[in-house]
């Protein structure tokens, strides 16, 4: 469930495969209301499966939706699916969001740095959030929180994946004392050419440092294909005419950019798209 216009968050990471922040911001707003979050909840849970979960997240940082308590509550009456949040964790020390974040059944935060300077080189936030403010509201959000937390890793190549990094990462972890600590690295067109993929190799070496929590993440095949329909050969067609950025692809079809970015991310995978980062936008262009 997307609760914030594509694109709003208060980080700007390097490694990010929707692109650049469009709108940097740290301002808690109501940016979607619950009410129209609930009625198309309502919508698609009466026309589809059943799923594992219902998650707040989407094309920006969800927790600075001012109404996210509100539609955790409204969808637990509704409902009894389970709920996650997939958060990047800067604002889990601001109370609303806390509250709010109390009440799901799953949180997954993200931690990529174990320092200062490396937060500020990989994730961007803006800047009235410092990265102790950060670790110490996963600490606290860790002490209150009943439900089970996966802490999420991103590793960038000469980032933060080295021994030095890893280590103060380390730290951070055991101080938050997660369930489970995801692995993953950059897989898809990143929002800077800069923030390349860690081998596996080093991947498997950082999994150990980081104890027996830490898992590696490997993205399944199905998890890129797009589950919206779309007529493949006319967007072979448009964007081989011309490159375009996911928005556009998205604008063409009706569909939203999470769908579109999936289903293009599919063409890049299969070697029939190639995509180009222009003037901070990802471009996507068809093979002859």
């Amino acid at each position: 469930m997307d609760l914030v216009p594509a694109k709003t968050c208060d980080f700007d990471c390097v490694y990010c495969q929707l692109g650049r922040t469009s709108r940097w911001s740290a301002d808690i707003e109501p940016y979607v209301r619950a009410g129209d979050i609930l009625a198309e909840l309502r919508t698609r849970l009466e026309s589809g499966p059943r799923p594992d979960y219902i998650t707040m997240a989407g094309s920006g940082e969800p927790t600075l939706n001012s109404e996210l308590e509100a539609v955790i509550c409204g969808v637990k009456e509704i409902s009894d699916i389970p709920v996650a949040v997939l958060t990047n964790g800067s604002l889990l020390g601001v109370p609303e969001v806390l509250d709010a974040c109390l009440l799901a059944d799953l949180v997954l935060p993200s931690l990529d740095a174990g320092d200062e300077a490396t937060f500020r080189k990989v994730n961007r936030p803006c800047p009235e959030i410092s990265f102790s403010e950060v670790t110490e509201g996963l600490v606290s959000f860790r002490e209150s929180y009943e439900g089970p937390v996966f802490l999420e890793v991103m590793l960038v190549k000469d980032m933060n994946s080295g021994d030095e990094e890893i280590e103060r990462i380390r730290e951070c972890v055991e101080r938050i004392a997660p369930e489970e600590v995801h692995l993953n690295t950059v897989r898809r067109p990143p929002a800077e050419s800069s923030a390349r993929p860690v081998s596996m190799r080093r991947m498997e070496e950082i999994k150990r440092m980081l104890g027996p929590e830490a898992l590696i993440i490997r993205e399944s095949a199905s998890s890129t294909v797009a589950t919206i329909s779309v007529d493949e050969d006319k967007l072979l067609a448009l964007i081989t005419r011309r490159p375009c950025t996911r928005r556009d692809v998205a604008e063409a079809f009706h569909i939203n950019e999470i769908d579109a970015l999936k289903f293009l991310s599919r063409l890049v995978e299969e070697h029939r798209v190639v995509s180009e980062h222009v003037g901070g936008e990802v471009f996507y262009k068809g093979l002859p």
